[in-house]
């Protein structure tokens, strides 16, 4: 059991991409956590350990991991860098005494590390900096530091939180420094961030020998020992086949008897008899426990204050499959299977919200990210559902309808200005503040409404042509504007149940741009392709063409058809109009109309 003046909790915090998650690789290989001979020493983003985090390149979920430096024991939190998984921030930094802030040597601070570090100042976190990738040929290390410090005078909340040390690093190659290298090429490792981790970040200040208390912030399933409750112990010790009461937010106790008691040490849990106060550790036995609640000692029964999470902003319908094909690729099809998977997800990821409507369900969340992971997820998982176009969460303040605000940064070059002003001026977007970056090219920032945030991504990545780097970061409520003009053209709708063919195919070519190649089965009311036009036009896409015994030159050759798009899921929810609906299946997307009869969408039209 580790006493806790030899324990640290360090949350690593940074914008996304500015080199956490490898900053956490380097510390847990150069701690001697693993063997040489182990295949986690030749790999990349160790933590990041899902499909999706490997596949976007982001981290999604907060991962815990200890590591041990001389006789300290160091409780590493490696936290996401997106606004969508803030949820997941705010409440992984309730087990941390200090926080790693990390910037990237070129960038500088980003709106999420304008996010991240405001809340890690707000609960009375001691701040470390790190100027990471240093080595880069356009690195600002000066300015950076300067903007670094005109952050902390901006969030500060005391003048302790104004002295803060920095240190300079090489992430990627293990290397960091105290003070600025002339060299950074020179011969280093990651020993001065383990020594500010020790020096500089406090011991957790708990009381070891009063009664138990154990803030559940985090949640862990596996099939053979089923729910693990994990926190950072406030106070007293845990042991294993204690007596304990889970104090429920509705204020109810439920007596519970721990089974396990679980510390880390890097990657994996270790059993432990007992734990003391100061260490994160994770329970078995409390099958009842949810984020936000307090095991506490049965004798003496205190909760802890609730985790606040920042509301939802964006909400979208989500139920079964209801068109032709519906039964046909998913394994889990119905209202109840797609409920109780909801109910599930509620119990580890705090930031969402999940209402019934109908034989559906409205699913709420921190952004478009935030819900098209947690769509993804049930795909692969095998459901089969279909979804709406997402909608702003509004709130009622003093008889006013508000909706939420955030703060935009794009990053472009200097001849793609005039098209993103255009685009996010549709969007009522109000540009705050440009200036040009050291690589020329153009920072600007603008507060916009979540609404007009709702596929912006795909709109500024096509025009310009993938270069743009957009971040947004919540800002706050404001008075519920008029609402956006539509700059979709309309949708190419299937005429009639078939498989499609190429010549009909070809002559539907002319009138946009197509979703579906030859040979797919479509669906009368299935979106095929995106008209050139503001209304929506119905097409024959399955139509074969009539053999004859008349021969003409022009008709003798092979049909040349335009690559079709083939679009993302991120996209197909962005594409979507109000009265329309994704049909997301394991091997299939579909676009398609609420009402997929068109003398219905006719009169639905009128009403």
């Amino acid at each position: 059991m580790t006493q806790p003046d030899k324990i640290r909790n360090v949350a690593i915090i940074a914008h996304v991409d500015h080199g956490k998650t490898t900053m956490v690789d380097g510390l847990l290989k150069q701690s001697k956590t693993f063997r040489d001979n182990q295949a986690e020493m030749n790999q990349e983003l160790i933590m990041d350990s899902g499909d999706q985090e490997h596949e976007r390149g982001i981290t999604i979920t907060a991962k815990q991991t200890s590591i041990f430096h001389n006789e300290y024991k160091i409780n590493i939190i490696d936290t996401p860098g997106h606004a969508d998984f803030s949820g997941e921030v705010e409440r992984t930094l309730n087990m941390a005494d200090g926080v790693l802030l990390i910037v990237d040597a070129q960038e500088g601070p980003m709106p999420q590390t304008k996010f991240v570090l405001s809340k890690a100042l707000e609960v009375g976190l001691k701040p470390v900096v790190v100027i990471n990738k240093i080595d880069k040929p356009s690195r600002r290390i000066d300015e950076v530091n300067d903007e670094i410090a005109d952050l902390f005078l901006e969030l500060a909340t005391t003048d302790d939180q104004l002295h803060y040390k920095t240190y300079y690093a090489i992430g990627r190659e293990g290397k960091a420094w105290a003070d600025m290298p002339a060299n950074p090429e020179e011969m280093a490792d990651l020993s001065p961030i383990f020594d500010a981790i020790i020096n500089d970040i406090p011991s957790p200040q708990v009381d070891p020998s009063g009664s138990l208390q154990l803030l559940v912030t985090s949640l862990h399933y596996d099939s053979f020992l089923g729910k693990y409750a994990i926190g950072r112990i406030s106070r007293g010790t845990v042991k294993r086949s204690q007596a304990v009461v889970l104090m429920q937010r509705s204020g109810e106790t439920v007596s519970a008897r721990i089974e396990k008691v679980f510390g880390y040490r890097g990657l994996a849990k270790e059993e432990l008899n007992e734990a003391s106060a100061g260490d994160i550790v994770a329970l078995t036995g409390i099958s009842a426990a949810h984020i936000g609640e307090t095991i506490a000692d049965a004798n003496n029964p205190e909760a802890l204050p609730i985790i606040d999470v920042e509301p939802p902003t964006i909400s979208m319908y989500l139920g079964p499959n209801t068109s032709p094909f519906k039964g046909k690729e998913g394994e889990f099809t119905t209202s109840r299977q797609i409920g109780d998977r909801l109910k599930k997800e509620l119990e580890t990821n705090v930031s969402l919200r999940v209402e019934d409507s109908g034989i559906g369900f409205i699913v709420s969340g921190r952004g478009e990210l935030h819900l098209s992971v947690l769509i993804e997820s049930l795909r692969r998982e095998g459901y089969e559902f279909e979804v709406g176009r997402p909608q702003v969460v509004t709130i009622e303040e003093d008889g006013v309808t508000k909706e939420p605000v955030e703060d935009l940064v794009v990053e472009i070059g200097a001849e793609f200005v005039g098209t993103i002003s255009q685009e996010l001026g549709m969007r009522r977007g109000e540009l705050i503040h440009q200036d040009t970056t050291s690589s020329g090219t153009i920072r600007q920032t603008y507060r916009i409404s979540t609404r007009g945030l709702i596929g912006l991504r795909n709109q500024l990545l096509t025009a310009t042509k993938g270069t743009v780097i957009m971040n947004s970061v919540p800002h706050g409520y404001q008075p519920l504007g008029p609402s956006l003009n539509n700059t979709r053209g309309g949708a190419l709708i299937a005429f009639e149940q078939g498989v499609t063919t190429p010549y009909a195919l070809q002559n539907a070519e002319d009138r946009g741009v197509l979703f579906v190649g030859p040979a797919v089965d479509v669906y009368a009311g299935m979106i095929v392709g995106l008209y050139n036009r503001q209304e929506d036009l119905e097409i024959n896409v399955c139509k074969a063409k009539h053999l004859t015994n008349m021969r003409s030159k022009s008709s003798d050759g092979a049909v040349q058809l335009t690559p079709f798009t083939d679009l993302s899921l991120e996209q197909s929810i962005d594409f979507l109009a109000d009265d329309e609906l994704l049909e997301v299946t394991p091997k299939s997307l579909r676009l398609r109309k609420r009402y997929l009869d068109a003398n219905e969408r006719k009169r639905q039209s009128k009403q």
